[in-house]
């Protein structure tokens, strides 16, 4: 079978791209950018890409394909206009899955059960009715919270928890609920594909329990063994608790302002048909808390939702920013001979932020994060999703990984943060005359007499940091 799959670099999408390969399906990947995309090598062989982006026509080749699954999302883009450019996506999609071989489409979509819905969800529901439209039968499957290392919700709990041992909280907390383990749900999903009465069909998919968020905190706490009581104000307003999420947590303004809309809903399934069609082993809460940290701890996370581009920066491809620019920029160029392998400079600058720090004035780097983050960027809390390994696309801090050719030695960040221009810093591992050096280029291309006057005045600080860094790399 021949499986179309939009968002392949998308949390869901890494996710179930190994599981369809493993079901020796043939998988057609349509990725924004090629650059970002990466699967597994022992199954690329079963791998063709299309790059595309729904929010414009298709007009490329006609695939071959039996089955598509729908798992384009915006809501991380803005807290503006996301609605329409997913309707667009949706309306884009249907013209091109209309002259396809496509005999079913697979969505993922919300639970719209409540007469009052979030933005975020008014959005989900259209696109399903959008794509209901298309002559190909839908199979949409609507899903609230969903647990499992790297997602949205669980790394905001994580943050939420780990970092505050009390914490007074909007009332939406005591909004109910039913989370679902991302184990689960990707049973669901592979397995709709492989059942001919799920076409055309609408399933609510959810775990075992129906908990409030406040719940949700407290069990979370008792299975990492920690202390925390909760307090919840009425008169937060929705402002107030959107603010209270991005500092607290590594979210986004744009996207904690959705998730604070969307968490006054009650989301909680009214069936469970699916559970007749699918027989999945039902996951508790506390159980999947205690399988994403199984995969944390084995530096085993397949997918982050921080790994999404950032607000204002998901058009743009890696491959455009691979070649830094030299005219009209301004540089601070560091040049250190190595003193250690260039095996173990390398793995060195592969672990490179996240926890390891910046190898030189961490602390400055904390605060450049926090002025960042008060700014609405979004700082140094997305850290990174492994400890020594990088693949363009990443999430780093506040850059974003656009080459990691680890044979080369070359490590190329694009800055995500707030400025009033673009910025690249570059790793590469030189040899001369027999020797080895580490070139480290931090790049800056200002956006008008702001961005110049912004250079000059963080210059003497560059000065101190990038030479302390790139020399402890280098020693």
């Amino acid at each position: 079978m021949r499986i179309l799959l939009t968002g392949a670099t998308g949390y869901i999408g890494k996710r179930i791209l190994p599981q369809l390969l493993r079901k020796n399906f043939h998988v057609v990947a349509v990725v924004r950018d090629k650059a970002r995309f990466t699967g597994p090598e022992q199954f690329l062989n079963n791998v063709e890409i299309i790059e595309h982006d729904f929010i414009r026509e298709y007009s490329g080749p006609i695939p071959d394909i039996d089955a598509a699954y729908y798992l384009i999302h915006s809501m991380s883009s803005g807290s503006d206009n996301f609605d329409e450019k997913e309707a667009l996506c949706a309306s884009n999609f249907v013209r091109f899955i209309d002259v396809t071989n496509c005999k079913q489409i697979v969505y993922l979509s919300g639970l719209t059960n409540q007469k009052q819905l979030s933005k975020h969800l008014k959005s989900r529901q259209n696109t399903g009715h959008i794509l209901g439209q298309s002559r190909v039968p839908l199979t949409e499957l609507q899903a609230g919270i969903i647990v499992g290392s790297g997602s949205a919700s669980f790394e905001i709990i994580r943050d939420l928890v780990e970092k505050l041992p009390v914490m007074v909280a909007p009332r939406w907390l005591e909004t109910k609920c039913q989370p679902i383990g991302i184990r689960t749900a990707l049973q669901y999903l592979t397995g709709v594909i492989e059942k001919p009465e799920a076409i055309g069909n609408t399933y609510q998919i959810g775990g075992p329990d129906v908990l409030t968020y406040k719940e949700m905190l407290l069990q979370y706490a008792e299975v990492r063994k920690l202390k925390r009581a909760i307090f919840t104000l009425p008169v937060m307003t929705p402002k107030l608790s959107s603010y209270w999420l991005y500092f607290v947590t590594s979210t986004t303004y744009s996207l904690a302002v959705n998730l604070v809309d969307s968490m006054k809903v009650e989301v909680v399934c009214e069936e469970n048909r699916i559970r007749d069609l699918i027989d999945v082993k039902q996951l508790s809460y506390k159980k999947n808390i205690e399988l994403a940290f199984s995969k944390i701890e084995q530096n085993m996370v397949v997918s982050s939702w921080k790994d999404a581009a950032v607000t204002g920066l998901e058009n743009f491809n890696l491959s455009e920013c691979i070649e830094v620019p030299k005219y009209g920029c301004f540089r601070d160029v560091q040049r250190a001979k190595l003193k250690s392998p260039a095996d173990t400079v390398k793995n060195r600058i592969w672990s490179i932020g996240g926890k390891n720090g910046w190898y030189y004035g961490n602390f400055l780097w904390q605060i450049r994060g926090l002025l960042d983050k008060v700014s609405g960027g979004v700082g140094l809390r997305r850290g990174r999703t492994h400890p020594d390994k990088l693949s363009s696309g990443d999430a780093l801090d506040f850059w974003r990984v656009i080459d990691a050719d680890y044979e080369r030695g070359r490590l190329l960040l694009y800055a995500e943060m707030k400025l009033p221009g673009e910025a690249w810093l570059e790793f590469v591992i030189e040899s001369q005359n027999q020797e080895n050096y580490l070139i480290q280029t931090a790049t800056f291309r200002p956006k008008g007499l702001l961005g110049r006057s912004y250079w000059y005045a963080v210059t003497p600080f560059h000065r101190l940091i990038f030479k302390g860094m790139a020399d402890n790399i280098a020693k």
